[in-house]
């Protein structure tokens, strides 16, 4: 998946809402495919629709979806096997599927048929039951002020030529019904800020200039997936 691609946050936001009972199961998958175009599950029988898998997750006892937004180096969310944390990684993302004593990996990938036909495939792989490191939503926020904090520092300092002003895209949380107000308030920021990842510029910069604001650039972002995931997860500690 291309790595802005926002589609396994909402399939766990949405799905989550769904089911802790705050949406119907075809709302939530209004949602995903509203984004993305037409969502197919790959299963050994043939690919078969999200909103039918979902609702065959759900019979056999899921009971919550978990955000994975990992990166080489920083496989946040993920607990294993090496196998899903290969994909997941390579995609940028993931989604799992929790159910008593087990556990399944969702891995999206682009879904091009023809011309007109575009939408998302994703993969299903075993996953740990293993519990990942994932800070509270109360850690990530007050770690997410200081990586912003530290980041304009940093960047203050860095200077270079003016390159004119490029307006950041604005975003949304992107969470469901059903999320307590700080998991929104989060969400909003690591939006914003991920807006503001999307349009850093190092043109003009000196080698030294732009190793600080790439240091710089990369705690911000490492605090901002962290927030994303504890934000999603929320939903869960209200039940």
């Amino acid at each position: 998946m291309h790595p802005d691609s926002q589609i396994s946050a909402t399939l766990v936001c949405w799905g989550n809402a769904w089911l802790t009972g705050q949406v119907g199961l075809d709302e939530a998958a209004d949602r995903v495919e509203r984004q993305a175009g037409p969502q197919l599950v790959a299963e050994e029988t043939g690919d078969v629709s999200l909103r039918g898998f979902l609702a065959d997750l759900r019979v056999e006892g899921m009971r919550s979806l978990r955000l994975a937004l990992p990166v080489a180096g920083d496989p946040l969310g993920l607990t294993g096997p090496p196998s899903f944390n290969s994909a997941a990684i390579e995609a940028g993302q993931a989604a799992i599927a929790v159910f008593p004593g087990r556990c399944l990996g969702l891995v999206p990938a682009r879904d091009r048929r023809g011309s007109s036909y575009a939408g998302v495939r994703w993969s299903v792989l075993a996953a740990s039951v293993n519990i990942p490191d994932i800070p509270s939503l109360a850690e990530a926020e007050h770690a997410l002020t200081m990586a912003m904090r530290d980041a304009t520092d940093a960047l203050t300092g860095v200077g270079g030529p003016a390159q004119g002003h490029r307006r950041a895209q604005t975003l949304d949380d992107g969470l469901a019904p059903g999320y307590p107000a700080r998991a929104h308030r989060v969400a909003a920021l690591a939006a914003r800020l991920t807006a503001v990842l999307r349009i850093a510029d190092e043109r003009g910069l000196t080698s030294g200039q732009v190793a600080v604001r790439s240091q710089a650039l990369r705690a911000l972002d490492r605090a901002v997936r962290r927030a994303r995931v504890a934000a999603h997860h929320a939903i869960s500690e209200l039940v």
